[in-house]
């Protein structure tokens, strides 16, 4: 326990001595400052601090030792360069509008004995300027190369460029970097090539900027492509469903870059006149069932000619008498159904009738016992009970 207690002390100690030695050895009269980046065109703030100024004033120069400013008084006609802060301990600049000029080692003074400086270096960012595409003219053919060429000056450092095709990263070679006339920024040249498909033909290739002064942002240029490929063709009949009788239009619908511009229409198997034709369009003012057959359509570009075919089967006007007879079928169905309920009342009342005449006969016999003739019974028979009271007998 004894020998943990003076480690510890001694290490506490060394600390001590450490930390001592280490305040021993800063100087609380040397001014300190900080390295700067800025874009060009904004503004750039240089400060500078001292913890014991000795009853001396601060200082700033520029990178060609001129005086910017003493204390608070300014050194030089510079309107860009304005005070901001100036105390006994800090001395705080401002140069709006920074340019590439303005880049440099900056020098904050103080006049003790002796004199102590801290250096600040200021960078300025150079702006790229947007993009220009060069290489593309006029209209691909489908399966040509195409060539481009994206091109950025002015940036510092060296800006790097991207490309895209259709939103797609396109790669590209190693961009070629060559020093501005100005010594201080960077011209960046970058290549592409690529196979174009129909698939192309209206797309944008766009080139962008990437560059750390443009922050947030990006600056860019497209170029829209324009590829030349095969046609294609479908015919499309109007109406969709044609019967005969009806009037027809075969319309030959061609796609294409360049769309197609010629069109020729044949029926498969025959030599003899067709419809009229009026471009792309077969007309058939009244069809019959000798219209029916395979047509073919020819559409032609300077690409090439692409070949479609229809088979138009021609049917007979069968909605039509098809709906008549329906008509038809539901008046009989409705003349049946009255007849079959004109059966049953005549078999109900033909039953009723027959019930009666039962019943007639029936009285007839009642009054035929002791009637000498015919209507001496019928007689009788409606009689009722009177003749009955006739025959009755009293015995005293």
């Amino acid at each position: 326990m004894l020998s943990r207690f003076w480690s510890a002390l001694v290490l506490l100690g060394c600390l001590w001595i450490v930390a001592t030695r280490g305040n021993l050895s800063r100087d609380p009269s040397q001014p300190t400052t900080s390295d700067e980046i800025v874009v060009a065109g904004s503004k750039v703030f240089l400060r500078c601090e001292v913890e014991d100024p000795d009853d001396s004033s601060l200082q700033w120069s520029n990178p060609a030792q001129q005086t910017l400013y003493f204390g608070e008084k300014r050194a030089l006609r510079d309107l860009r360069i304005q005070l901001e802060r100036s105390t006994p301990n800090e001395l705080t600049i401002s140069i709006d509008n920074a340019t590439l000029a303005d880049e440099g080692e900056y020098t904050c003074s103080i006049f003790t004995m002796p004199v102590r400086t801290a250096k600040a270096i200021v960078t300025v960012l150079g702006i790229p300027q947007k993009p220009q595409i060069f290489g593309y003219s006029s209209p691909l053919r489908e399966g040509d190369l195409a060539q481009m060429t994206c091109i950025s000056s002015g940036s510092k450092p060296a800006a790097e460029l991207r490309w895209h095709k259709g939103g797609r990263a396109l790669p590209s070679e190693p961009s070629e970097v060559e020093e501005d006339s100005n010594g201080k920024t960077f011209t960046v040249t970058s290549r592409v090539e690529f196979a174009v498909g129909k698939e192309d033909d209206g797309v944008e290739v766009t080139c962008t900027v990437d560059h750390a002064s443009l922050q947030n942002s990006d600056k860019s240029t497209s170029q829209q492509i324009s590829v030349y490929y095969m046609p294609t063709a479908r015919i499309e009949p109007k109406p969709e469903h044609p019967r005969e009788g009806q009037n027809l239009e075969l319309r030959c619908d061609g796609q294409g870059n360049p769309i197609p511009h010629q069109y020729k229409w044949e029926k498969e198997g025959t030599d003899g006149p067709l419809p009229e034709a009026q471009e792309n369009i077969l007309i058939f003012p009244n069809l019959n069932k000798s219209d029916s057959g395979t047509y073919i359509c020819h559409a032609s570009s300077m690409m090439g000619m692409f070949t479609t075919r229809y088979k138009l089967d021609v049917n007979d006007a069968s909605p039509v008498a098809h709906a008549g007879s329906t008509y038809h079928a539901v008046i009989g169905g409705i003349v049946a159904v009255i007849v079959f309920l004109l059966l049953i009342l005549l078999i109900i009342l033909g039953h009723y009738l027959i019930r009666h005449k039962g019943t007639y006969l029936t009285h007839e016999a009642k009054g035929s016992d002791d009637a000498p003739d015919a209507d001496t019974a019928i007689i009788n028979a409606e009689g009722g009970q009177t003749g009955g009271d006739d025959k009755k007998e009293y015995f005293i």
